[in-house]
């Protein structure tokens, strides 16, 4: 009796050892069926959702102001109020009024009724008694007034494709379009042409 109790312990560890790979395979096997079965599901991606054509914020009487990579002021924009529409990365402004400084200290000033510029302010469409002057030092200023001008202030040009009126000096020049570029100081004139020119200083 004595032998088969004393017997019993070694069986039982002959036993344990001979099913232990057994047993930690099921162990393993359990584990990784409990993972599966509380691991979440991967969401489907979503279909990206289209901005739709609304501010995601409002300035009111405000200022901002451009300053280029060697620290000068390029671009000074003040308005009555101003909305960001993320959609287009635009601002639309009321009551525009622009100074930008140029090369060689080429001044610009813009005002319209209403405004749209793009994300750096080197783009703006002025809309509604739109007005732009541009001057160099002690030259003559050239002044433009349309109900539309679209101004590149980066590259100091303006245009527009409705009528448009120019003055500098004595002399004004009325067209139904126009193109100018301050560098190179050209101006061209589109569609029917009217002139007064003031005659030269002797």
């Amino acid at each position: 009796m004595s032998a088969l109790v004393a017997s019993w312990p070694s069986r039982l560890r002959e036993g344990v050892t001979t099913y232990l790979p057994l047993l930690l395979m099921l162990a393993l096997a359990l584990s990784t069926w409990w993972l599966v079965k509380n691991t979440p599901e991967v969401a489907e991606p979503r279909a990206a959702v289209a901005l739709r054509h609304e501010p995601d914020y409002t300035m009111q009487t405000f200022a901002v102001q451009r300053f280029g990579p060697d620290g000068h002021l390029r671009v000074r924009i003040e308005g009555d109020e101003a909305r960001h529409y993320p959609d287009t990365d635009t601002l639309e402004i009321d009551n525009v009024r622009i100074r930008a400084l140029g090369q060689q200290g080429r001044v610009t000033l813009a005002s319209a009724r209403r405004a749209i510029t793009n994300a750096d302010a080197s783009e703006v469409q002025l809309m509604g008694a739109a007005e732009v002057t541009s001057q160099h030092g002690s030259d003559e200023p050239v002044r433009f007034e349309s109900e539309f001008l679209h101004a590149f202030l980066n590259t100091e040009r303006v245009k527009s494709h409705l009528p448009v009126r120019v003055d500098r000096g004595g002399s004004q020049m009325v067209a139904d379009g126009m193109e100018y570029d301050n560098l190179s100081r050209v101006i061209q004139l589109k569609g029917r042409v009217r002139a007064n020119l003031a005659p030269a200083p002797r």
